[in-house]
């Protein structure tokens, strides 16, 4: 049950897939050196190992609590968050001008990996924070800006993001909270939002909720909406806090995992009282949101390597430690370790490529995202195109590594007692918030595969062919993307191309992770071990994700030949 941080893969992807060292070359980043990343990659490590990783499985098994309104979490959460914010943690990549460290959000990355693998749950509180900051520091006004990101950098407050309704899931456009002018520039607000994580909890000063609300005669549907910064506690001009804002948890939802983290059903203005301010103008509320959203679709992406990996390393042990049976034609028929035997080795083998793979494509991410930060549209597109493979992939990978880890201890894998079951129980939330996987394959196959005409994509996968060569199943993999792209771009239906969006964003993502993989098989650092995992990676895995092609292509008219009656009755 212990977690020990993969250091040294993180470092080889940190200085190979995100480049980091031509990122330190730009004033901007100048303080991530070398020694700097290896500083900072090391500490959280070690932190995370020592203060999150013990608190997991008491997270599990306890929970968040709401009694009489509050929410509380369980002996040693408080203590690990404190000595998270006090060590300044939260503040890496946050604006200098309001306290951040101003680093490289690939490192950021990274300290969010390391908490989230040695404790998923609790790790979305930051996760949630950083969301709320990048919607404040693009959007909010000066005064909204240096009222609350000092407090939200520095982590002594959170953020949340208050979009679900009952009756508006992924169609935002749907909601019916409200939003009414006061008179001296502040609004009140009105209504009621649900799946709204760590919504209320006890570990910071204030929660500072950001709310989708309608203001009065705005347009139907999503051009309507506008964002609402609202406090739990009222904030003085001087950052004081002030009286309990009119909002409060109703009640907890009961999940099927990731248990530490309190998922509410907040309430706003049971008493016609609860104040917020607009962020921006009314009805560009989605705008704002998105930005929060763009973040956390990265950082749900990279939850997929984190729950990937603590599986992996759980399993591991397991197959190190537990003795069944011969081998197979061996001479000797002395019962060995699992991890002899041929079956759970290709586990094994599939568990760490895929973890690894996922790992190579958030940190290619991530530094796309910091040269976009430096001025590159280039970066910038090609980030926008990553995202939705990072997420959708990256989570499906989270929940397979996960599962493999059941396997890998047969029996013992569905008894709670092990911990394996939690990985997977943890791991499945991922590929549904932050808009669910089909949502990110269809942006993909829509929006994205649009950018300069198709030149986007296209770009991406000519690299990936020309970069792998020697690697026929990967070039060709990047082919077939290519191909699908072009027939998706040229003859396909709307409806063809959502029906293969899916296979498609998983072709690309692999293709990606392959050729990132390769190239850090390329650089050396990894030794051995990584030249034969990227090897694997590109013949088994590419080779299951050229097997798709077919379903990308294969159009819409099979999934509409039965009526929506007979399909769903």
């Amino acid at each position: 049950m212990d977690f020990t941080p993969p250091t040294a893969d993180q470092l080889l992807a940190i200085r190979v897939n995100a480049e980091i060292e031509e990122l330190a070359a730009h004033d901007r980043f100048g303080d991530a050196s070398i020694d700097m990343v290896e500083a900072i990659v090391s500490g959280i490590g070690q932190f995370a190992a020592g203060e999150f990783a013990p608190l997991n499985r008491k997270g599990d098994l306890e929970g968040a609590r709401l009694a009489n309104g509050a929410v509380s979490l369980p002996d040693g959460f408080a203590a690990a968050y404190q000595g998270y914010f006090e060590q300044g943690w939260n503040a890496i990549s946050g604006p200098v001008e309001f306290g951040g460290q101003g680093l490289p959000f690939t490192l950021a990355s990274n300290v969010i990996e390391n908490l989230g693998s040695a404790n998923m749950a609790f790790t979305l509180l930051p996760l949630l924070t950083v969301g709320a900051i990048e919607a404040l520091h693009h959007h909010g006004s000066a005064s909204q800006k240096a009222l609350y990101l000092p407090r939200l950098v520095s982590g002594e407050w959170s953020g949340t993001m208050n979009l679900t309704e009952p009756q508006a899931g992924s169609d935002v456009g749907a909601l019916r909270t409200a939003a009414s002018p006061r008179g001296d520039g502040s609004w009140l607000i009105k209504g009621s939002k649900i799946f709204i994580t760590w919504g209320e909890h006890d570990l910071t000063r204030n929660v500072i909720h950001l709310v989708l609300a309608r203001t009065p005669g705005a347009p139907a549907g999503s051009r309507g909406i506008s964002l609402f910064v609202v406090p739990k506690y009222l904030v003085g001009a001087d950052g004081s806090l002030g009286e309990r804002n009119d909002l409060r948890c109703v009640s907890l939802e009961h999940k099927l995992g990731i248990m530490a983290s309190p998922t509410c059903v907040m309430s706003f203005g049971d008493n016609d009282a609860c104040i917020g301010e607009l962020i921006g103008h009314e009805n560009e509320g989605l705008k704002a949101m998105f930005t929060m959203m763009n973040s956390a679709r990265i950082n749900v992406g990279n939850q997929g390597v984190q729950i990937a990996e603590r599986a992996l390393q759980q399993a591991r042990r397991y197959a190190r430690d537990r003795i069944q049976s011969a081998r197979s034609g061996s001479a000797d028929k002395a019962a060995v370790a699992i991890v002899q035997h041929p079956d759970v080795r290709r586990m094994l083998l599939r568990m760490r490529a895929l973890t690894e793979g996922a790992r190579a494509l958030l940190y290619y991410t991530a530094g796309q995202v910091d040269r976009a930060t430096l001025g590159s549209a280039a970066a910038q597109s090609r980030a926008d195109c990553l995202v939705p493979m990072l997420k959708a992939w990256g989570t499906d990978v989270g929940c397979e590594v996960a599962s493999l880890g059941v396997q890998i201890h047969g029996g013992m894998g569905f008894i709670e007692e092990t911990g394996a079951a939690q990985h997977y129980r943890d791991a499945r939330i991922a590929p549904i918030y932050e808009g669910t996987n089909g949502i990110q394959a269809a942006d993909l196959v829509t929006r994205k595969l649009g950018y300069e005409g198709g030149g986007v994509l296209a770009s991406l996968y000519a690299e990936i062919e020309q970069g792998c060569t020697a690697l026929p199943e990967l070039a060709g993999l990047a082919g077939d993307c290519r191909a699908v792209a072009d027939w998706m771009a040229g003859n396909a239906s709307i409806d063809d191309r959502l029906a293969g969006s899916v296979a498609f964003c998983t072709m690309s993502a692999v293709a990606v992770a392959g050729w990132q993989l390769h190239r850090q098989a390329q650089d050396g650092g990894g030794g051995e071990a990584k030249r034969v995992v990227a090897a694997y990676f590109a013949s088994a895995i590419c080779g299951e994700a050229r097997g798709l092609k077919g379903s990308a292509m294969a159009g819409a008219e099979l999934l509409y030949a039965l009526d929506a009656e007979t399909l769903a009755g």
